[in-house]
């Protein structure tokens, strides 16, 4: 009987339409189809085996545990992973990918016999709708076919197959040289079958795309393997038809275990992607830069004035929240969302982040939009009224709105390089006007969002909490490194956000302001903010203590360079949505500081 794993325990496989998760006993246990925001037809991961779920490794007996692989890894900078498990009887390696394509999406399992004859078993079992549906399960034509609804899976292979208890099986040896593939492809249930899949073919073309992306990639300091890794893992969460980033591929994965803190981030957050976009820009991805550009003038379509915070990957706005009371939740932690109610939420700073993507690409070197700089120039119009009110801020608090200091930076931000585009001479606007209109914002934060007494800024306006997204006021440029209001800011934060081993809290869950978020109980570290505290220690000049951190936080990633949002400290392994973009952005952007510095080691 198979149980989901811990969350590090999880491999990414993906197309970059889709993913899939493969856990270290060989099991899918989460794939939605035909995109990353469609129903699972694997769901084992938020429930039980009755959710879905594929195994493919080593027989074992119907109530043993499955054998977990002995290594896996995988293959060189691709997104092609290499399972083996070493039996009594011998070795077998499996080999999981997802062929990056045009037509019907397809998962590919190929069982390969090492040394040894090696019994093996394909347990198959396709639950529709988050496991909620049982498919009419039949054969045609020698293949066989789940269908529900709209949606069809079709499983090829040669071994043979064989239904029993609602689950499609097949049982086989592998001696050494022996290759027996398996893949599954979805088709809308209307249409032709989908063409037989040519898996060797596939794992060539999949190993060929990986290898030419990566080959692109400008930075060869001394972080580089966990660098391509992350890069990797960010072009894996792009959606390839639109250009638009998700956050994560999963849903509901809990930032505290047992808690109520799941989320889908099955979407493109315009602050995530924005950020994204940064490191993909500066690692030498110019494609992608332009193609989420386009997606974001087509998401916003002229209405800058209600810019939502996140929008679906082909621009959706409508993302309503639903909970699927039928899956327990990973361990037993519900409910289980879907779609996203912060969607419609004000947060003034995702204008700043996604002006500074723009102004990004304008420097280097990205051609020239019109519309881009059109957009640029209606987003000041809109803070011009709206910059100094009340927002739900970066975090997406459901307690009431506040004056965030970061949103209220943010905005700055946002006006700042917008003047940089009027003053580069590629925009027209009102620039005496726009240059008060940033000194009033700066004066009003420095006024209104500093604790003389403690010399550090604070959550919001009139607060004496603080928050992690402060350590973003130098990397902003808002104010120098060496500012003793910077240096006092961060200071603050290791000492009152720090947990015992060094990481960073987003803000307190306990004290005066701990309704801030309107939620209940706790949650982890926040990586990216940690990866925020050794930028900052590095701008200061403290970079030996900035690369410790950072070698610190490296560690943390699981065996195949994967990081979660979070870092329990308590129980000492990661939380939250998997693998998480905004957790391996920073990871780059931090490496490509201290290589810049010369603050490694070795």
């Amino acid at each position: 009987m198979h149980v989901a794993g811990r969350i590090e325990d999880y491999a990414l496989i993906g197309d970059m339409q889709t993913a899939a998760l493969v856990c270290r006993d060989g099991t899918v246990d989460w794939l939605c189809l035909p995109r990353f925001d469609s129903h699972a037809i694997f769901a084992g991961l938020l429930g039980t085996e009755e959710h879905g779920f594929w195994r493919l490794g080593p027989a074992h007996g119907a109530d043993a545990t499955p054998p977990r692989a002995s290594r896996r890894c995988y293959r060189g900078d691709s997104l092609v992973l290499e399972s083996e498990w070493d039996t009594p009887r011998g070795t077998v390696r499996v080999t999981d990918f997802m062929p990056p394509r045009d037509g019907a999406p397809q998962v590919v399992r190929i069982v390969e016999g090492v040394t040894g004859r090696v019994p093996m078993r394909s347990a198959l079992r396709m639950r529709f709708s988050y496991g909620r549906i049982v498919p009419w399960v039949h054969k045609v034509d020698g293949r066989t076919v789940a269908v529900a609804g709209p949606d069809s899976v079709w499983l090829d292979t040669s071994a043979e197959t064989y239904g029993k208890a609602l689950t499609t099986y097949a049982d086989f040896t592998v001696a050494p040289g022996d290759r027996i593939a398996f893949t599954i492809s979805w088709q809308p249930s209307h249409k032709a079958p989908p063409a037989l899949p040519e898996p060797e073919q596939a794992l060539e073309a999949t190993e060929d795309f990986w290898r030419e992306w990566v080959e692109q990639c400008t930075y060869h300091g001394p972080y580089r393997e966990a660098v391509v890794r992350s890069l990797i893992t960010l072009k894996a969460l792009t959606y390839a038809p639109t250009g638009g980033i998700v956050a994560a591929p999963t849903t509901s994965l809990p930032e505290e275990i047992g808690g109520v803190r799941n989320w889908d981030y099955r979407y493109t957050w315009l602050r995530d992607a924005a950020i994204t976009l940064s490191s993909l820009l500066r690692t030498g991805y110019r494609e992608e830069a332009r193609a989420w550009r386009e997606w974001l003038l087509r998401a916003v379509a002229g209405d800058p004035e209600n810019l939502q915070i996140m929008y679906g990957i082909a621009g959706e706005r409508e993302l309503g929240e639903a909970e699927l009371d039928w899956l327990p939740g990973y361990e037993d932690s519900g409910p289980v969302r879907v779609g996203n109610g912060a969607a419609h939420q004000l947060q003034l700073d995702v204008y700043g982040e996604v002006t500074e993507a723009l102004h990004l690409a304008h420097m280097t070197g990205l051609a020239r939009s019109d519309y881009a700089s059109l957009l640029q120039l209606k987003l000041i119009r809109y803070l011009e009224d709206h910059w100094d009110v009340p927002d739900e801020g970066i975090w997406e608090v459901r307690g009431p709105r506040r004056h965030f200091v970061h949103s209220k930076v943010m905005a700055w931000v946002a006006v700042d390089r917008t003047i940089k585009l009027i003053e580069s001479g590629d925009a027209d606007g009102p620039l005496e006007k726009w240059r008060e209109l940033r000194d009033d914002i700066h004066r009003d934060v420095c006024e209104k969002g500093y604790d003389k007494e403690r010399n550090t800024f604070t959550q919001s306006y009139g607060s004496k909490e603080l928050d992690a997204s402060l350590l973003l006021i130098p990397q902003m440029g808002f104010l120098p490194p060496d500012d003793k209001r910077v240096i006092g800011t961060i200071e603050a934060i290791q000492r009152e956000l720090s947990t015992p081993d060094g990481f960073i809290m987003r803000y307190p869950t306990a004290g005066e302001d701990a309704g801030v978020d309107g939620l209940e109980g706790d949650e982890g570290a926040f990586l990216a903010c940690s990866f925020w505290l050794a930028d900052d220690l590095a701008m200061i000049g403290r970079v030996d203590e900035a690369r410790k951190l950072f070698e610190k936080l490296l560690a943390l990633r699981n065996d195949l360079g994967l990081l979660a949002e979070e870092w329990d400290p308590r129980l000492q392994r990661q939380v939250g949505n998997f693998p998480q973009a905004f957790s391996h952005v920073p990871l780059i952007d931090t490496a490509l500081r201290l290589t810049a510095s010369g603050a490694y080691g070795g």
